[in-house]
């Protein structure tokens, strides 16, 4: 019987502690690898998760870390190679979403929610090349959104951030190939356990209902193990995109 297809791989998922970097943790694990819990405030998220996947028979450990600083991501990589000794796959999963009108979108909201979706993947995105050159090989998957990609004039600063985030990836395939490959995955809403339906959603998409976290963990873990496949944008929206 084939072995699982992450096993013995060390990944790292940001703002890993909750939502949709809760299910790519547990996804990935399920695959085999070992993983890495960053958070920033929810602690008691993290070892939660932490111990689910020890119970589950899965290697995982938790890094506190604000990703949006410098000198924040370079401890948490300086452990995760304490720790490991290697890094194999990268996923960006950090991020916020707020509403702003552009008439009063403040300075302090645009550096937020810039620092927090955009400048975050680039230090991590920098810290991880650097580990997965002297390996040969990796894999850095970036959480970009449907926001990247349409015009939500109520979220300006979050499309723009969302939409550099696409660029970024683009421009990263380019530049750290062949070793490292780079994709986006865009969701569309996706719901959780508790939350109350999108109705105008469901109605609007073809497929008559909003995504899951294990919907956008499975195209992670597609991304995760394709071997000729990067700069590219995985939309995972039900359909919304096409109307």
């Amino acid at each position: 019987m084939a072995g699982k297809s992450l096993e013995g791989q060390v990944v790292l998922v940001t703002g890993a502690a909750k939502r949709i970097g809760r299910s790519i943790a547990l996804r990935l694990a399920a695959d085999g690898a070992a993983i890495v819990l960053n958070y920033k405030t929810s602690r008691d998220d993290a070892d939660s998760l932490v111990r689910e996947l020890h119970d589950a028979g899965a290697r995982a450990v938790a890094i506190q870390a604000d990703v949006s600083k410098r000198a924040e991501v370079g401890k948490m990589f300086a452990e995760v190679e304490r720790e490991f000794g290697r890094l194999d796959i990268l996923v960006n999963n950090a991020g916020m979403f707020f509403p702003a009108k552009f008439e009063s979108l403040t300075d302090e909201q645009w550096d937020r929610i810039m620092d927090t979706n955009l400048k975050s993947q680039f230090l991590c995105a920098q810290s991880a090349a650097s580990m997965m050159k002297r390996q040969g090989r990796g894999r850095i998957i970036n959480l970009s959104s449907l926001g990247g990609l349409l015009a939500w004039p109520g979220y300006t600063h979050y499309c723009v951030s969302k939409a550099g985030s696409i660029m970024l990836t683009r421009c990263l395939a380019r530049a750290l190939a062949p070793e490292i490959l780079v994709n986006s995955v865009a969701p569309g809403t996706i719901q959780f356990a508790g939350e109350p339906p999108d109705e105008e959603y469901i109605h609007r998409v073809p497929l008559h209902r909003t995504g899951t976290g294990e919907d956008i963990a499975g195209a992670v873990a597609y991304l995760a193990t394709a071997d000729f496949v990067t700069g590219q944008v995985i939309v995972v929206d039900g359909g919304r995109a096409l109307v």
